[in-house]
């Protein structure tokens, strides 16, 4: 299984940015630069912006998808958004376990497979985010931890909803923060992850299994990242929220 033969995904993450209006014209100007794209093209767009962003990426390449849904289909989870309620709003992708979430939120690998197999259920695809603390780096067990992390969001995934998965490694130290893992930083931890991936599964899950790097990717370090065998795609910060910087990098990701 040669990397031609897994989907390039590009995602880009918007956090908490945009309203509305700035959503429409965010998306105006990002159409006709990606809707050639030999990849695939994602944006995950706060809550209040989804039903803008579906309409106005309707009838393009353009997928939308959330950055967060909760465990349980309904309930008494106030402020809380379900799988479910993105399911009928139309919405295709939602982001679980971003460092963010786990840093502000208090979310851990046990929740992030809570919420994965929810989202799942309900047939979305899920971006689940991975990744280490500059610490953790430090300390040398980059590897443990993100094999931990793997192994408790994909308790009790059958083989089939794995088609549904990609995995996003962000290093938790490169989030927001300017650094950026190196080429080969990336391609090793990615290679990690679709070791862990083989051993849950089989070999052959692991090679169809999308893995994009997430942390301060841009126009200027994606051909490298992009170009290393075990990096399939990435998720997008701060350069999604500028259509050329991002249709840059979707242009990284189909040329790769």
């Amino acid at each position: 299984m040669k990397k031609s033969d897994r989907g390039a995904v590009i995602a880009g993450n918007w956090k908490m940015n945009n309203d509305r209006v700035q959503t429409r014209e965010l998306i105006s100007g990002l159409k006709p630069l990606v809707e050639s794209a030999d990849c695939d093209v994602v944006i995950c767009v706060p809550f209040t912006n989804l039903e803008t962003a579906l309409n106005e990426t309707a009838g393009t390449n353009i997928k939308v998808g959330a950055q967060n849904c909760h465990f349980e289909a309904s309930g008494a989870y106030t402020g809380e958004i379900s799988a479910g309620m993105l399911k009928e709003l139309g919405v295709e992708y939602v982001i679980l376990g971003h460092s963010e979430r786990r840093q502000y939120f208090a979310e851990t690998n046990s929740t992030v497979n809570l919420r994965l197999k929810a989202a799942l259920k309900e047939n979305l695809n899920v971006i689940v985010c991975v990744g280490e603390t500059l610490d953790e780096r430090e300390n040398g067990i980059t590897s443990e931890i993100v094999s931990m992390q793997i192994k408790t969001a994909l308790k009790d995934v059958s083989t089939e909803q794995m088609q549904n998965i990609i995995v996003a490694y962000e290093p938790v130290w490169a989030i927001g923060t300017g650094r950026t893992a190196t080429a080969d930083q990336a391609a090793e931890v990615c290679g990690t992850i679709r070791n862990v991936v083989s051993e849950i599964f089989d070999v052959d899950v692991s090679k169809k299994l999308t893995i994009q790097y997430g942390g301060s990717m841009n126009p200027k370090n994606c051909d490298e990242l992009l170009s290393k065998e075990d990096v399939d795609g990435g998720l997008i910060g701060g350069a999604s929220l500028k259509a050329k910087d991002f249709a840059a990098i979707v242009d990284s990701a189909s040329k790769n």
